[in-house]
């Protein structure tokens, strides 16, 4: 197999920026070179150009979902950044106390820890409420893996204990090793493929949208055209959720900052 070479590289960070927004940097050649090698070995060609001609031709648009999927990054855990749940535990509570259920948007959900997550605090702290949480991602890969709800132990090491007893299956037999999150909490949850690259379906209002560790990996104007989709959608008085290492200066002024990486719509 042929290594990718500088000018495929850079036509790669340019399809990937153009079909989700990412930018891609130049130390990411080695993981394009690793994730693109088997499709090239599946489809029997000699090079990368030979794979993007492939791509531009049209003619499969699966294998475009394809690539899109193995070159967005899709790193999560269970109860990520906790102060962030301890926030959504409060409004949730709060809620409660006006018989309000919570409509709440992980919109970069991957293969579905922060949903769930998300899932656990509302069904915890607003009991028979009618809450919702709705999980997008652009990969359609790592919805499927959502869907399902089945993890390998590991990952929910950081799950509260309560949680794990209330809400997963320890797995037995040949599934040892595993857990399945409850069918009654994976029912209230809806999985949909959506890019934030592109106009919005119509998702309704949100009374928080979680958009934690997506915005680095866009440039500043993909980044101000995705929180101004998403603001749209944030009722006034919700909350916006990003990552600890990110920030929305010079991004935005529809929302203040109420504490490191929590901000509010007045």
């Amino acid at each position: 197999m042929a290594d990718i070479k500088d000018h495929e590289f850079t036509k790669f960070q340019s399809f990937i920026f153009d079909q989700a927004g990412i930018t891609l940097s130049d130390a990411k050649k080695a993981l394009v070179s690793g994730r693109l090698a088997k499709r090239l070995a599946y489809h029997k060609l000699d090079s990368y150009s030979d794979y993007l001609k492939l791509l531009q031709g049209g003619s499969n648009p699966g294998e475009m979902q394809i690539a899109v999927d193995l070159l967005t990054t899709n790193e999560t855990y269970f109860f990520r950044e906790p102060k962030h749940f301890d926030l959504l535990r409060k409004i949730a509570r709060e809620a409660a106390q006006e018989n309000r259920g919570l409509r709440v948007w992980s919109a970069a959900s991957s293969t579905g820890e922060e949903p769930y997550s998300i899932a656990m605090v509302l069904a915890d702290a607003q009991a028979s409420l009618p809450w919702t949480v709705l999980g997008t991602d652009v990969s359609s890969r790592v919805l499927r893996h959502a869907r399902i709800g089945h993890y390998q132990q590991e990952r929910g090491s950081n799950i509260p204990a309560e949680f794990l007893k209330k809400y997963c299956l320890r797995g037995t037999g040949t599934e040892a090793g595993t857990l399945l999150l409850q069918r009654e909490l994976r029912e209230r949850v809806q999985f949909s493929q959506v890019n934030l690259n592109r106009p919005l379906p119509a998702l309704g209002q949100f009374d928080i949208i979680f958009l934690r560790n997506v915005l680095i990996y866009f440039s500043n104007e993909t980044k101000r055209q995705v929180v101004q989709r998403l603001l749209g959608h944030l009722r006034s008085g919700g909350y916006l959720l990003i990552g600890h290492s990110e920030t929305l200066n010079d991004i935005t002024t529809a929302v203040r900052a109420v504490a490191p990486s929590i901000y509010m719509k007045p």
